[in-house]
């Protein structure tokens, strides 16, 4: 490296003093190869100005140098403490299932970070998706977004969040909807529901997860297709709806497949119909909407979300766990076994953002010609 410093000695032309890894030389193309000095105190002038600038240059040097090793260490650190996943429902409800299922699948493919799942339920969900939206994005607390409520609540309402302040990472669950009766209720079909409805109008009652769920949006198409009406009773999360149902508050409880078949595996429950084009494999004697004729299609994605800004390397790290979590054979069995039914479906970041868009230009419309909040 090489430092040329110029002063005007003389009227023939400026001195250079060129500093070079030998050592101090003179320029020989200028005046100061000459021997040109006015004197020593100049002489002593120019070298205290080269040492100031080395000093400044060393020092703006090694600071680069440690503040980039620093950044490498920290990124290269992540995560050095425990990870907070959230959940905006209940404890024991789908979605939290569905998280404590998982979280020892991503605390292994972090390398054992611990994982800590916390319930922050309420508003259908607003509460527990502001809380990820408002925290910090260093990729310590993250949490589980679910539709069709992540992006109804802002459509319908003022909401504490927003759907674009969520980074969406790995979608893990897809789940249809389903309508459960208690086990030994009257109601065997969707047909015995609805000729009930007519002839006993707002005296069917149908549990939700809340207003703007998958479940109340279900409701209001078959009310729409079916020429009826039912009265409408929102719950703080699932496992609430659920219980409920079994106490024979209400009489109809609008879930998911994963919920309702574990309900129907203890004989606790009758399952309605499945909301999907098909029927499930894992449920093959369940029928579909349509095929009672009301043709329904109404599903709860669950996926891991962030909030928006999280570094690249930690969203990258981030998004490899919960994939590898996800796809984990030993996940995938746990998943696919009917007391811990969960409907997988994985998709990455592009593909999970891509049918948030989709889904939220459908609601967009929806709300404008059929508002469900009254």
């Amino acid at each position: 490296m090489t430092i040329d410093l110029y002063e005007n000695f003389r009227k023939g032309g400026p001195a250079c003093v060129r500093i070079g890894t030998g050592g101090i030389s003179r320029d020989p193309t200028t005046s100061a190869a000459k021997g040109v000095f006015r004197n020593n105190a100049g002489k002593k002038g120019i070298q205290m100005i080269i040492r100031s600038k080395f000093l400044a240059l060393a020092t703006g040097t090694l600071a680069l140098a440690m503040s980039t090793t620093a950044l490498s260490t920290a990124q290269a650190a992540y995560p050095e403490k425990p990870i907070t996943v959230v959940v905006a429902y209940d404890a024991g409800g789908s979605t939290d299932v569905t998280a404590r299922l998982l979280a020892p699948f991503i605390e292994k493919h972090l390398g054992g970070t611990r994982i800590e799942v916390v319930n922050k339920p309420g508003a259908g969900g607003e509460i527990g998706f502001a809380a990820i939206a408002d925290a910090a994005p260093d990729g310590y607390s993250i949490g589980f977004c679910n539709t069709p409520n992540m992006v109804s609540i802002p459509i319908e309402r003022q909401a504490r969040f927003s759907a674009d302040r969520l980074d969406a990472l790995v979608n893990v669950v897809d789940d249809p909807g389903v309508w459960s009766v208690p086990g030994d209720s009257t109601f065997k079909t969707l047909k015995d529901v609805v000729e009930h409805a007519k002839a006993n109008p707002n005296t069917v009652t149908v549990g939700t997860t809340g207003v703007g769920s998958d479940d109340q949006l279900a409701m209001l198409l078959v009310q729409r297709q079916a020429g009826v009406q039912f009265t409408h009773v929102p719950f703080s999360g699932s496992a609430a709806n659920y219980k409920a149902m079994l106490a024979k508050k209400i009489q109809i409880s609008g879930q998911n497949l994963g919920e309702g078949l574990r309900g129907q595996a203890s004989d606790q429950i009758r399952v309605l119909g499945v909301m999907s084009k098909e029927r499930w494999k894992a449920a093959p004697d369940i029928p579909t909407f349509a095929e009672q004729g009301y043709p329904v299609l109404m599903a709860s994605l669950r996926g891991v979300c962030a909030p928006k800004g999280l570094p690249a390397d930690v969203r990258a790290k981030l998004v490899d766990a919960v994939t590898k979590a996800a796809t984990d054979p030993e996940f995938v069995a746990k998943a696919e076994a009917k007391e811990t039914f969960q409907p997988l479906r994985v998709l990455g970041p592009d593909a999970f953002a891509a049918e948030l868009k989709q889904l939220d230009t459908e609601l967009k419309s929806l709300w404008q010609s059929s508002p469900w909040l009254k």
